[in-house]
């Protein structure tokens, strides 16, 4: 992957710790021209959430020429487990109900069709990525100049490959 090493980048990318340091040490970006957005998931739900905001964001005070979005095949697992734990608190059962109805019945206020599409994101994280890129690449407030890749981690082999 090559890169004008003087131009900022950022990298949107998941919590793992090694991801960021793999990034550094994989990408042609000399640290200093690296910006690293860690969340949960590198997805951009809506067009105006909070992560979509802190992008807008950092284009601006950071001067970011490209944004690179970071999605890794361990995603799957993780998110499966999250949801198990929730739908398994007998607590949250009448919760869920009621928010699945609101999310059905009371578009745009909320995005996605039930409770877990909302917190899964998408039904691969490649699918809910391709979203995102999309998302920021056609957002109204980004300049048109700005760049939008996404990066692929295999963490089993560490090998790193770009989306075209």
């Amino acid at each position: 992957m090559s890169r004008d090493e003087k131009k900022k980048v950022l990298f949107v990318i998941g919590m793992e710790q090694r991801l960021e340091r793999f990034i550094k040490e994989e990408t042609n970006v000399k640290p200093e021209n690296m910006i690293i957005l860690q969340t949960y998931q590198p997805v951009v739900s809506h067009p105006y959430d909070d992560l979509m905001r802190d992008i807008i964001i950092a284009v601006y005070q950071d001067n970011v020429e490209e944004i690179v979005v970071v999605s890794t095949n361990d995603y799957q697992k993780n998110t499966g487990n999250i949801l198990n734990k929730i739908y398994k608190n007998q607590e949250l059962q009448d919760k869920i109900q009621t928010l699945d109805y609101l999310f059905k019945n009371c578009m745009p206020e909320f995005p996605e069709g039930t409770v877990s599409v909302w917190l899964q994101g998408g039904k691969t994280l490649t699918d809910s990525v391709q979203k995102t890129v999309n998302i920021i690449r056609n957002h109204p407030l980004l300049p048109s100049h700005i760049k939008v890749k996404e990066l692929y981690i295999d963490q089993g082999n560490e090998k790193l490959s770009e989306i075209v």
